[in-house]
């Protein structure tokens, strides 16, 4: 992989992980696009770099946010903090369920899948215009909220369905006050992208060469920079209900991804 490649995967990465438009079916539109040759070790590796970058630019958005949540954890206190605490912990239990028992079915998703991107984009789109005519978001999040939030990020682990799109919606479908919804959907993926990075690392899957250093440097930084700018923006627009627009581009480009794989 090339210095130029991966500064391209990385802003890819840090922009798309936050906008409702999907980072894994960006990531394997790009690779297909810019005819990436890499091995899958090393392709699992850049990929863990980016979802790390993104990881910490929440960490340092949402740095005040991450200090309530390990207050709530060990005060052993019923405040509103050990509360929330414990929905993110809840919202977390169906992604690790469905990591952890169909790790291998989730993976041959992904590897060049173009055709599965383009659908899945397509409903991205079709969550992001309900989710934008939503009326009577007020609410703050439920434990019963946490849970069905949370199986909707489990669904987003098939690549074309946007993360923070598939929750975010499904928070403002349930009545969930916008900005409280674009802020538990960005908390509730850093522990599950810790636990990812910790797991490979343990079993040994990530390994790289000392002539990788510099383009997982490269793609790292532009993915951090990218994922600040990108979170700031997104919880903005959420609170202004401009999700259609983004539900517009995952048709045009789940349409465009059909049509390639279809030609291909």
């Amino acid at each position: 992989m090339d210095f130029i490649e991966a500064i391209v995967l990385g802003v890819i990465q840090g922009l798309t992980e936050f906008l409702p438009v999907s980072s894994s079916g960006h990531l394997e539109l790009a690779k297909a696009i810019l005819g990436d040759t890499s091995v899958p070790e090393e392709s699992l590796t850049f990929t863990v770099v980016l979802h790390f970058a993104t990881a910490l630019s929440t960490v340092v958005i949402f740095r005040k946010e991450v200090t309530e949540i390990f207050k709530g954890l060990f005060q052993f206190k019923w405040n509103e903090e050990m509360q929330f605490s414990l929905k993110i912990i809840l919202s977390m239990i169906p992604a690790v369920f469905v990591g952890l028992l169909f790790e291998e079915q989730l993976e041959a998703f992904f590897g060049g899948k173009i055709l599965l991107v383009g659908v899945m984009l397509l409903v991205t789109a079709l969550l992001l215009l309900f989710a934008d005519k939503a009326k009577n978001t007020h609410k703050k999040v439920s434990f019963t909220n946490a849970i069905v939030i949370g199986i909707s990020q489990a669904i987003a682990m098939l690549p074309g369905i946007s993360r923070s799109g598939a929750t975010i919606s499904t928070s403002v479908l349930l009545g969930v006050d916008r900005t409280k919804a674009a802020r538990f959907s960005f908390l509730m993926v850093v522990p599950l992208i810790f636990g990812k990075i910790a797991k490979d690392v343990l079993s040994g899957d990530i390994n790289f060469s000392s002539s990788e250093i510099v383009p997982l440097s490269v793609g790292f930084l532009a993915a951090f920079i990218a994922g600040l700018l990108a979170c700031t923006w997104m919880i903005a627009l959420v609170k202004r209900s401009k999700l259609s627009y983004f539900a517009i581009y995952c048709a045009l480009v789940g349409f465009i991804a059909i049509g390639y794989s279809l030609l291909n």
